[in-house]
């Protein structure tokens, strides 16, 4: 039986809080992931980090996308501390996030401790060029070609919060 696929990074484990440098406090710069035991049949990859405790883990309205990516070449298995589109593999392409940017955008809840889930899609094939799309577009456009997925979960709760 095939390992399942599989996301990590040296940075955070899955559960544990995000370090600072990866948030909208920090650095605002993209986490490494690293990935292993892809499935047969797939050709490409697609990266989603949304959080769906927006605005308030007591109260959640929506879920906030902060980071689109996908076509991902197979033969590369992780992403670079901070990596942005020209560090990334060629025919990456990136989607828009909701701060209606290409490059991620790190975690900066206004309230508590919000869950930020990495989730990586292997898909059967390479899509063709959605000229930027949003989470909700890329899914749509993934439908019917998902051949394994998983996930990383990190948590972040803002530290400092500016006075009135």
């Amino acid at each position: 039986m095939p390992k399942p696929l599989e996301l990590t990074s040296p940075k955070f484990k899955d559960g544990m809080p995000i370090p600072i440098a990866y948030t909208g406090e920090g650095d605002d710069k993209a986490p490494p992931l690293h990935w292993e035991n892809l499935p047969a049949g797939a050709k490409s990859l697609a990266l989603i980090v949304e959080d769906p405790d927006a605005p308030d883990p007591a109260n959640p309205q929506r879920t906030f996308c902060h980071w689109v990516l996908y076509n991902l070449p197979i033969n590369t298995q992780s992403i670079p501390d901070g990596a942005t589109l020209d560090v990334l593999p060629d025919g990456v392409k990136l989607g828009r996030n909701d701060f209606n940017r290409q490059d991620y955008g790190g975690p900066m809840p206004p309230i508590g401790s919000h869950r930020y889930f990495f989730k990586l899609y292997a898909l059967d094939t390479v899509l063709p060029d959605l000229n930027q799309p949003n989470r909700t577009q890329l899914l749509k456009a993934m439908e019917g070609h998902i051949v394994g997925e998983t996930q990383l979960m990190g948590t972040y709760e803002k530290t400092h919060h500016r006075k009135h």
